[in-house]
């Protein structure tokens, strides 16, 4: 995978600085980033939130920064890796998730190969700078799972000291098109041990246009693991659905886990919400929960729904009802 690396310019990493006031802080308008699908924020030890998502042309990752989730709209992109003209990861550039482990940064995206478009896997990009927007960036290649098969929407979380990667793949055994797996990692860039497979599209919800379960995110609250993801084709079916597991369980049983029998998240005609899904969390500096997604905000698309561009980032603070559980709301 020769892609092209960046030791990007980036505006000045203002870390002295502190936050705005709490009354800005809270406040964005959404869509906080217009025509960025599959978004990923990371609210950083520094105090910024850094965003990345698919690129319309799936032809690079770029990074941006802000200090509040409203700012972020105005944020300059920053371009960190493009994808080469053939050979692996050069096509469909997809998902980019951004995460700092052990002082490194590392990016967890997908792509196809120059011969084979649809061969979808994953890929690692790593960074050794404080400053992520600056680079360099080196590719640590394709990150091998159990099958060589259809793998997409990688991402990584720590419990109880250890980290896992959870991430869907298509197993044709089973058939459909992507389930969601789980796995331990012996470093960034890699797994260990057997993954297990921890849900399967078997809903209606889940299998409208395609059977899928992709998108993971990761919530560990009130003594649960509650992993989101999403279901169905990326049309205005798409949809939030969520799995959750008791914190003192082995997440690598599959019976820990339970499933949401409906949607958690679904087109809303009153607020203009259509095919919301492919979410990540965050946090306000005073500790609430926030999930940011994708919608379009309208349901009828010309053309194919994966190459429409109108796929925009939104931000909503997660409710917790008394009995621990969350509640999304557009």
């Amino acid at each position: 995978m020769q892609g092209t690396m960046f030791p990007t310019a980036a505006p000045a990493h203002d870390d002295v600085n502190p936050p705005p006031a709490q009354a800005s802080v809270h406040a964005w308008h959404n869509p906080i980033v217009r025509q960025r699908a599959d978004p990923w924020v990371w609210r950083h030890s520094d105090g910024w939130y850094y965003f990345t998502g698919s690129v319309p042309a799936y032809d690079c990752i770029e990074l941006r920064r802000a200090r509040t989730l409203g700012e972020l709209a105005e944020a300059a992109p920053v371009v960190v890796w493009r994808k080469p003209e053939s050979g692996p990861a050069s096509h469909h550039i997809w998902a980019p998730e951004l995460h700092h482990i052990d002082g490194k940064w590392y990016v967890y995206f997908a792509g196809g190969r120059s011969d084979s478009i649809w061969a979808i896997r994953i890929y690692v990009l790593e960074c050794a700078s404080a400053d992520p927007l600056a680079g360099p960036w080196i590719e640590k290649g394709q990150l091998i799972t159990h099958l060589d098969t259809f793998s997409l929407d990688a991402t990584t979380f720590v419990h109880r000291g250890a980290r896992y990667l959870c991430w869907a793949q298509h197993d044709p055994a089973i058939g459909g098109n992507t389930s969601l797996y789980l796995a331990l990692m012996d470093t960034p860039s890699s797994i260990t041990g057997t993954p297990v497979r921890l849900s399967v599209p078997e809903y209606p919800w889940e299998t409208i246009g395609f059977r899928v379960n992709e998108g993971p995110a990761v919530l560990i609250r009130h003594g649960r693991v509650w992993l989101t993801y999403s279901a169905s084709a990326t049309d205005a079916n798409y949809c939030m659905g969520l799995l959750s597991a008791d914190e003192n369980a082995d997440l690598l049983a599959p019976a820990s886990w339970q499933k949401s029998p409906a949607p958690v998240l679904a087109t809303s005609e009153a607020e203009r919400v259509f095919g919301p899904g492919h979410n990540s969390f965050t946090t306000l500096p005073d500790g609430r929960d926030v999930l940011v997604y994708h919608a379009r905000d309208y349901r009828d698309i010309v053309g194919d729904p994966l190459n429409n561009p109108d796929r925009h980032a939104r931000a909503s603070l997660v409710d917790w009802r008394p009995d621990g559980s969350p509640a999304f709301r557009p």
